[in-house]
């Protein structure tokens, strides 16, 4: 019986660690830097006069099995685990590096952390101090790490607004074969009003990718594979890539939402992008335009964009990312029409979590050989 238990507990724990990258490899790792387009830092850390190799590391709800499979990159380094940030508060005090926690409350208390790894893309609420700037911590997160999936979420909002689909199904859960009008917050295209969009195709209309990133380009893929004509905004000025038509600034953001037919917000959080999507930006678009964002929330006036959708001035949205979050009850976006809302989970896969523990074992491998990190944040830009 005490056989069977321990074995029991033994596979269970094996569980937790990522079954693909159980046994990873050179190739492996090779190829999802290549496929994701990670980006390395300029300089090893080895070239900086202050580099040494790291003693302890914090790592946030390390399972046994997780440590095995972390400990095989970093020999002779201890690794720590904390559940909590009162856990992790203590453990940074002699931690040269932190796994999962960006609080300014652990980092606060150790001056010895000099770099630390989010399990996150988005690093807003790390940047909320000074920290990282003062102290010169290197801060990598999981930028790109969630971009295919995130992009697929992206069309399939599109594709069922489209289509109409959630009218259709308010109707199927009702029981009714319903061809006209069947729901308060959203009406099937056969019953819309002269002037508003019918059920149309994506063959030809134009998409507007803000924040051309890791998630943007993949959501520019997507549409091109449906013939689909993509234009982006990014924050800096680059050559044109081959599947976008036309490349804008921020400054141009009011110009390109005026010949968009789907505007994608993919923006971080940042001082520059918070509530970049205001009631004049969504005065500038098409009224048949829809917007999705799965960016942040904070990057749209929430009131203006209810505004748009209740007085019929925009299609539709499709909405991953909202401020605030989580939607309090009795919100005017809960019975907005014309609206998609999802939970903030554009980004769950079943083969995100493997990409996600790859990374982080590939960084602690590099930070302890002193090598070019993976996915480095420019804490002056907040991305």
């Amino acid at each position: 019986m005490r056989l069977r238990l321990t074995l029991s507990l033994v596979a269970l724990s094996s569980c937790l660690v990522p079954a693909a990258f159980a046994q990873p490899d050179a190739s492996r790792t090779a190829r999802m830097i290549a496929d994701l387009g990670l980006r390395e830092a300029a300089e090893p850390l080895r070239a900086s006069a202050t580099w040494r190799v790291p003693e302890r590391v914090l790592v946030r709800d390390m399972t046994p099995a997780l440590q095995r499979w972390l400990q095989e990159v970093a020999p002779g380094v201890q690794l720590v685990s904390a559940g909590t940030t009162g856990e992790a508060r203590e453990a940074a005090a002699t931690a040269d590096a932190v796994l999962g926690f960006c609080e300014e409350a652990v980092l606060a208390s150790s001056t010895r952390v000099r770099w630390v790894q989010t399990y996150n893309a988005g690093v807003e609420r790390c940047l909320t101090s000074d920290v990282f700037r003062q102290r010169g911590i290197l801060l990598t997160n999981m930028q790109r790490i969630a971009g295919p999936v995130m992009a697929e979420h992206v069309m399939a909002m599109i594709l069922a607004h489209s289509r109409g689909l959630p009218g259709y199904l308010a109707a199927q859960r009702e029981g009714r074969w319903a061809r006209g009008a069947v729901s308060a917050n959203w009406t099937p295209f056969t019953a819309l009003a002269d002037g508003d969009q019918p059920a149309f195709s994506l063959v030809g209309k134009t998409i507007l990718v803000v924040g051309y990133g890791g998630v943007g380009s993949e959501v520019a893929r997507r549409a091109h594979a449906f013939d689909m004509r993509v234009i982006a905004i990014r924050n800096t000025k680059a050559d044109v890539p081959p599947l976008v038509s036309r490349m804008g600034l921020p400054a141009d953001l009011p110009a390109f939402v005026r010949e968009a037919d789907i505007v994608v917000n993919t923006l971080p959080l940042t001082p520059d992008t918070r509530d970049m999507f205001d009631a004049t930006i969504f005065g500038a678009m098409k009224r048949t335009a829809f917007f999705v964002n799965v960016g942040r929330g904070g990057t749209v006036v929430t009131e203006a964009l209810a505004s748009a959708l209740r007085e019929g001035r925009l299609g539709g949205a499709g909405l991953d990312v909202v401020e605030p979050e989580p939607l309090p009850a009795g919100h005017p976006l809960w019975k907005a029409p014309r609206l998609i809302l999802t939970p903030h989970v554009s980004a769950d896969s079943d083969l995100d979590e493997d990409a996600r523990w790859l990374l982080v074992r590939e960084n602690l491998r590099r930070f302890v050989a002193g090598d070019r990190m993976l996915s480095v944040v420019d804490a002056s830009r907040g991305y």
